[in-house]
């Protein structure tokens, strides 16, 4: 080893079913965090203990709808990776579509943090819906 030589670092390509579940996997963490950082929210536990949920009073439907409506980005890290590639693109596509729409209806009257949460989010879902629109045909 020469000493002072620099050496460039290799920087092999990902492969873009790696990157997209990267992508999955940081929308994931981007609602749970926003999720969890609601909860410091004054009044908010309090409104949770009397019986109020994330979209009406807590029953068991409303918590199934709201735990299917995110575990699908969680399961989309695995899936953009395991799908065939026609079916991944288009899931990738119109879920991520979709997700972005969800955000930007929920943002009107939102708190600061929630906001920023809410823009990576956006953002997000448009570099997968745009990686997976461009992808790679044989």
């Amino acid at each position: 080893m020469q000493t002072g030589s620099r050496r460039t670092l290799s920087d092999p390509p990902l492969p873009l079913r790696l990157k997209l579940s990267a992508l999955w996997a940081s929308l994931t963490f981007c609602y749970l965090y926003g999720d969890y950082f609601g909860l410091y929210r004054p009044g908010k536990l309090q409104h949770m203990l009397e019986g109020a949920g994330p979209v009406g009073p807590s029953s068991q439907g409303s918590l199934l709808s709201v735990a299917l409506l995110l575990a699908v980005p969680g399961l989309m890290v695995f899936l953009s990776l395991a799908l065939p590639a026609r079916l991944a693109r288009w899931l990738c596509i119109g879920l991520a579509l979709f997700y972005a729409a969800f955000v930007a209806l929920t943002m009107p009257g939102a708190w600061w943090y929630y906001l920023a949460y809410s823009a990576i989010e956006i953002g997000l879902c448009l570099l997968i819906a745009g990686m997976a629109w461009r992808w790679p045909r044989s």
